[in-house]
């Protein structure tokens, strides 16, 4: 998080040749002592060149678990200049829009791994459903299907496999696709599989 916030303080990535020349740059980091909900932790806080970066969310040396809020609110849709103006009106924060699309684009790389993270080769069950749920996108909250895979492994636990996002309705080919997503990160069989009567779905 405070990488994404150094750099759009800087206004620029690492290694981005946009900062070649530019005045000021990453200077290390240093070490301080946070607050937060499961106690004392030392963190490491970049630096920059000309000692101007200061992490807004800091301030007080608190975290309030801040980034987790951040996220959450940006995971539902809300804007990042709507995320702005509540984590001003909440904790008396002001940190902005740019900010936040910095530190949010910072979970993408997390998400994509989890969604390719390799599978156990037997499930026990497997349930394949999907959920229609308002989602922002373009600008403007369109309906969109969430297709969720959620299997029962030998020893009893739920793991939720994988979410895509369609823009059709919910068909048998779409499903052949999640399947076999499946089958490329390592799932070589399940016992029962728990699915809707569309047409082409058993085949798939």
């Amino acid at each position: 998080m405070l990488e994404g916030e150094l750099s759009a303080h800087l206004g620029y990535d690492r290694y981005a040749v946009e900062g070649r020349n530019s005045g000021n740059s990453r200077n290390g980091k240093r070490t301080t002592q946070l607050q937060t909900s499961t106690g004392d932790q030392t963190i490491q806080v970049p630096r920059d060149r000309k000692s101007e970066f200061q992490s807004p969310l800091l301030a007080n040396r608190r975290s309030n678990e801040l980034e987790e809020k951040i996220t959450a609110l940006y995971a539902r849709g809300t804007s990042t200049r709507d995320i702005t103006e509540t984590l001003a009106d909440i904790y008396g924060v002001e940190v902005s829009a740019a900010t936040i699309s910095t530190i949010t684009d910072k979970v993408w790389p997390l998400v994509e791994e989890w969604q390719s993270r390799p599978l156990k080769s037997l499930y026990t069950m497997l349930y394949l459903d999907a959920l229609h749920i308002k989602l922002r996108r373009n600008g403007k909250i369109e309906n969109v299907a969430v297709y969720i895979a959620l299997a029962v492994d030998t020893e009893g636990h739920k793991d939720v496999l994988g979410q895509w996002v369609g823009d059709g309705g919910e068909g048998a080919n779409f499903w052949l696709n999640v399947l076999t997503d499946l089958e490329t990160r390592g799932v070589e069989d399940i016992l029962i599989a728990c699915v809707d009567g569309l047409p082409g779905f058993s085949e798939a």
